[in-house]
Formats: structure tokens, C-alpha cells, sequence
């Protein structure tokens, strides 16, 4: 979203004329930021043997999965209906990883058998893999190696230790152990690299910690870092150099792959780095209601649609597209839903009034996706403005949508 001779547009649509044409709340993507984004990512590491698989759990609507494809990335997936989304709009197989969390070993069967790559992330699990297919099927081991960083390493270190994700280092013997008692084909590592790391330096110091795990594995063929880079939302928090980032690794990496003996292709998984930016939820302002000497803006959303703000504490900036040049005023932004509901508290914004469009920015990622039916009310609907022109890509929720699955006891 962008402000032309003071009007806000998405690709030189006027975003009132979106909203009238699609209603509201209503979430619409910028085709040109997805592209921008990836391109920038690929950039960042194109001196290195490297891939990008985007982390769909962000955003699994098919037209985006389209446009990654379209872009060129592969696919990374957590679930067995994420799979089958990336095969129907012409993922390959090979291109798609699966890396779910606890889940029962009959998902991974159902992976295998749709012929993507399979990353466990739980002893349990790889035993299971190891018995059933013993070294037929190649797959990956995701691994905890308790990667540090210069943030809050406190709360990181606490994280690493008590985290569900991943087999943890001081595991790696049990790894080994399965490996040999049933000839596993272990073909790639998978480390899950962390968000609060922001320098290049900090990162390079957990990827040559996981180099060294590497070397105690014959076969590798892949290393997958995962996903977690942060992405700029507008609140003035660093953010790692992707570009130095790079730069910085190549000869490390290099370098590791003449130590190894052979040349290794590096996985990244970024998700809501891709397609965050390229997101806004646009909402209507209800009413304007003062408490306690706080002025708040009701809006026609809630968390049901956009959750990241009451989960996560998440920043999202927040502008009045409908008064670009008004007087700012300090207010607190609130859903529709019945519960404490802030997606912003005391913030600045050019004087609203009622109907006036707020956006909510940086809204691509995590935000359609953990969207719920809460409050019994609809979920809205999805746009793609792709070449200046605005795509339907999800209907807005109906009556008929909401009860369609549920059933009366006579």
C-alpha cells in the first residue's frame, strides 16, 4: 500500500474503491511485494548452492501458493492438506518438504507415499521411519542445537531447553544409534533458526555449531535452516541484513563444503519474510467511544480475524487511510469481537471518524491464516492485486458457510 497525491492505493487502485467493491473487513495482498520479496531473499544468498521453500503455514491461500510458485520457490509444509494444496496448483514432490510437529506416524506414511521429503523432527518417530523403510526412503532430522543469540539469551536459552521443536543436541547419540540399527538414509539436517537473531555475526556463529553436527553424518546432501527471519513492520526493531548475511556465509560455507567433501545445498524456509509486507486487513471504522479518558476505534474486525496482536503482543502499524492529512490523535484500536480485543493501544493516528477506512498493515502472514469463526461471525473475504487489476481469491464467509458442518439432534 502506497499514498499517491494523497490517496492510499495498492497498485493505483484506490483502496476505498477495493473496499466498496468487496466490503469490509477484507484482506488484500500486493502481487508486486510477494515478487519483491523473494527476490530479495534469493539475491541475499545467490552466491551460495541454495533454495527457498516457503513456509506456507503463513498464508496457504492457493492463489498465493501460485504466486510463490510462479516465483520460484518450493514449499515447506506441516501438514498432510498443505501437501496436497502445493501438488494442486503444480508443486512437484521433490520441491515440497514436510516438517509437522507430534504428529501420528501415519501422516509421515501419507507424505512418503505422495513422494515429498520428509523431515522428523522426534525419536519416536524416526525409529518408526527407520523400521518401515529402513534406508529406502531417504529424510531429513530436524534437530534443536540451542543456537544463541545477543537478544534476551536468557529467554532464549530457556526456549531451546523446554521447546517441543526439534531432537534435541545432547540427543544426537540416539540419532545415531537409530541411523545405524536400521541403515537410515539420512540425507539432510533441518535447524530451526531463531528471529531474535539479528546480526550476521550471531548466525554465523549457529551455523558453523551446526556444521560440526554435519560432519558426524556421511550423507548429507542438504542443510535446511529453517525459517524465522524477521521481517520490518514499522516499530523501529533491528532487523537482520540478509544481503551481509550472505555475504558472510559464502566463504564459511564454502569453505565447510571442502571440509566435508562435498558440495551441499543450503534450505531456507522463510514464511511470513515473504509474504508479510504484502498483506493489509482493512477494516471500517464503527464508532468512536471514550472511557477512562481513552478514545477508542471500533472497528468492523476483531482478533477472530487478525489474532497476532492479543497472541503475540505483535506490532502492526496502523494508518487512517480515509484522513491522510489530519490532525494525529492518540487512540486505541479494538475489534468488534466480545472480549478484550486491542490491536493497538494508545496509538497516534490522523483523526478518525465514523466509516473512515483503517488499515492495518504488514498483515499478509499469520493473519487469514489463524483466523477463526469466534463470535459466530465470518471470516472476510481475500484479494490479489496482480498486474493493477483486484482478484477475488477467497469469497467472504456466509450464513450457510458457518452451520454447513454442524449437525441438530432431533
Amino acid at each position: 500500500m502506497e499514498i499517491e497525491n494523497g490517496t492510499y492505493r495498492v497498485q493505483g487502485i484506490d483502496v476505498k474503491d477495493l473496499c466498496e467493491e468487496f466490503g469490509t473487513p477484507l484482506y488484500v495482498y500486493n502481487a508486486e511485494v510477494i515478487e519483491r520479496q523473494v527476490t530479495s531473499f534469493k539475491n541475499a544468498f545467490s552466491q551460495i548452492k541454495s533454495k527457498v521453500k516457503y513456509a506456507c503455514k503463513a498464508n496457504s491461500n492457493l492463489s498465493i501458493l501460485k504466486e510463490m510458485l510462479n516465483n520460484g520457490t518450493g514449499l515447506d509444509t506441516v501438514s498432510i492438506p498443505e501437501i496436497q494444496m502445493g501438488i494442486m496448483v503444480g508443486f512437484k514432490p521433490e520441491e515440497i518438504v514436510f516438517t509437522p510437529n507430534c504428529v501420528d506416524f501415519s501422516e509421515i506414511e501419507s507424505a512418503v507415499e505422495l513422494g515429498v521429503n520428509i523431515n522428523i523432527e522426534n525419536l519416536p518417530n524416526l525409529e518408526k521411519f527407520g523400521k518401515k523403510y529402513g534406508n529406502s526412503v531417504p529424510c531429513f532430522v530436524r534437530l534443536n542445537p540451542s543456537i544463541h543469540a545477543q537478544m534476551n539469551s536468557d529467554k532464549v536459552d530457556w526456549w531451546h531447553k523446554q521447546s517441543k521443536f526439534g531432537i534435541s543436541a545432547d540427543q544426537l547419540d540416539k540419532v545415531k544409534k537409530i541411523e545405524k540399527d536400521y541403515n537410515l538414509n539420512i540425507h539432510g539436517l533441518h535447524i530451526h533458526s531463531s528471529s531474535v537473531i539479528m546480526s550476521p555475526e550471531i548466525f554465523i556463529e549457529g551455523a558453523k555449531s551446526v556444521f560440526n553436527i554435519v560432519k558426524q553424518f556421511k550423507n548429507i546432501k542438504y542443510i535446511d535452516f529453517g525459517g524465522g527471519i524477521k521481517v520490518d513492520v514499522g516499530d523501529e526493531k533491528e532487523v537482520i541484513n540478509l544481503n551481509a548475511l550472505g555475504k558472510e556465509l559464502e566463504p564459511v560455507f564454502k569453505q565447510f563444503c571442502i571440509e566435508y567433501g562435498t558440495d551441499i545445498e543450503l534450505w531456507f524456509e522463510p514464511g511470513r519474510y515473504l509474504i508479510c509486507e504484502s498483506g493489509t486487513l482493512f477494516t471500517e471504522c464503527n464508532m468512536i467511544k471514550k472511557n477512562g479518558g481513552t478514545s477508542f476505534v471500533g472497528t468492523d474486525s476483531g482478533f477472530n480475524q487478525l489474532i497476532r496482536p492479543m497472541f503475540y503482543n505483535a506490532y502492526h502499524e496502523i494508518v487512517n487511510t480515509s484522513n491522510p492529512n489530519g490532525k494525529e490523535q492518540k487512540y486505541t484500536v479494538v475489534g468488534n469481537i466480545c472480549e478484550i480485543d486491542n490491536f493497538a493501544i494508545d496509538r497516534n493516528l490522523n483523526a478518525v471518524s465514523e466509516k473512515d477506512i483503517i488499515a492495518i498493515k504488514t498483515a499478509g502472514a499469520y493473519g487469514y491464516s489463524m483466523a477463526s469463526n469466534y463470535n459466530s461471525r465470518y471470516r472476510p473475504a481475500e484479494v490479489l492485486v496482480k498486474n493493477k487489476k483486484a482478484y477475488l481469491i477467497r469469497k467472504k464467509d456466509s450464513f450457510d458457510d458457518l452451520i454447513k458442518n454442524q449437525i441438530i439432534i432431533k
